[in-house]
């Protein structure tokens, strides 16, 4: 398969170990992050989360859909054990974006941190780090023929759509149901694309709709924005946002970003157009688990320069 423009060759790795601490959106906790190089013998490693408690291994999870657990504003990986890791989107976009193929995420607490609601401090941290070739071709899943997932009708009706492209392509709508009209993007999906127009979007949200959250999570003992600041959201007065956007259209802009992350869980870049409506952590989830699980849908490609 011809290599895609503006992906490298051959897959990669950090060139040294990356360390980065924050607080997590959901649970509030602190965590500190450690981003391991992985040397790769014959089996493909990809990325893999380690939870860690004063320096004892507690168990490892990989980044793949069959771990993927469902929760309430963000994506959650869970073992059979119980043992999770939460909010991992923004992260696992970022390292795929990055073309960080094979990593080891250790963690001592169970939420990725959020940082400022966006990709770009993994971005920046994980250029500072550097990037290492590894003599396995670049593997793009390849998109074969449609696949689509709807829920809902009329003005709450969220739809997405995975058809067959030469590239990794997006068109992503996010309609006026925040009272700032209908967003759109679209665009190729490339590792200079994602960090120049993507990255930097934030996570967002009406405060109106955030403090009943947050009281209801209490309450039924589940996590949910307990770490929410103004540092790490765009947060939404009215029609207002405090603090103002960073684009004008942010909010479709991090959809976008929660998609790349979500999808992330297959592996590898897709090789395909994706089309979504109203895009959310669940219905991106189930598009990739339609893709997956339809025969004929898709397929492994290893790219040629």
């Amino acid at each position: 398969m011809k290599l895609p423009s503006g992906w490298h060759a051959k897959e990669g790795t950090l060139a040294r170990p990356l360390e980065l601490s924050g607080h997590g959106l959901h649970t509030g906790r602190r965590v500190n992050v450690r981003i391991l190089p992985v040397a790769i013998a014959c089996e493909r490693h990809g990325i893999v989360f380690r939870r860690m408690r004063g320096g004892r291994e507690l168990g490892t999870l990989a980044a793949s859909p069959a771990l993927r657990h469902g929760q309430p504003l963000c994506t959650m990986l869970r073992a059979q054990d119980g043992m999770a890791v939460r909010t991992v989107e923004h992260l696992l976009a970022s390292l795929l974006a990055c073309e960080i193929d094979h990593a080891i995420v250790e963690l001592d607490a169970e939420e990725v941190p959020i940082l400022d609601g966006s990709g770009q401090p993994w971005i920046d941290a994980i250029r500072a780090c550097g990037r290492v070739a590894i003599a396995r071709p670049k593997r793009f899943l390849r998109v074969l023929k449609p696949v689509s997932v709807v829920d809902g009708e009329g003005a709450a009706r969220r739809e997405m759509r995975a058809e067959p492209a030469e590239h990794y392509e997006m068109s992503v709508r996010n309609d006026d149901h925040m009272g700032f009209g209908d967003m759109r993007w679209r665009g190729l999906i490339t590792p200079a694309s994602f960090a120049g127009e993507i990255a930097s979007s934030r996570s967002y949200g009406q405060i109106k709709w955030a403090v009943p959250a947050i009281v209801a999570g209490y309450l039924t003992r589940m996590p949910i924005l307990r770490g929410a600041r103004l540092s790490c959201t765009a947060a939404i007065v009215g029609k207002r946002v405090v603090g103002g956007l960073r684009q004008p259209d942010e909010f479709v802009r991090h959809r976008v970003l929660d998609l790349v992350g979500d999808l992330a869980l297959a592996g590898a870049p897709l090789l395909g157009r994706i089309c979504a409506t109203r895009p959310s952590h669940e219905m991106n989830y189930r598009l990739l688990a339609a893709l997956l699980g339809t025969d004929g849908a898709w397929e492994w490609a290893d790219a040629v320069a």
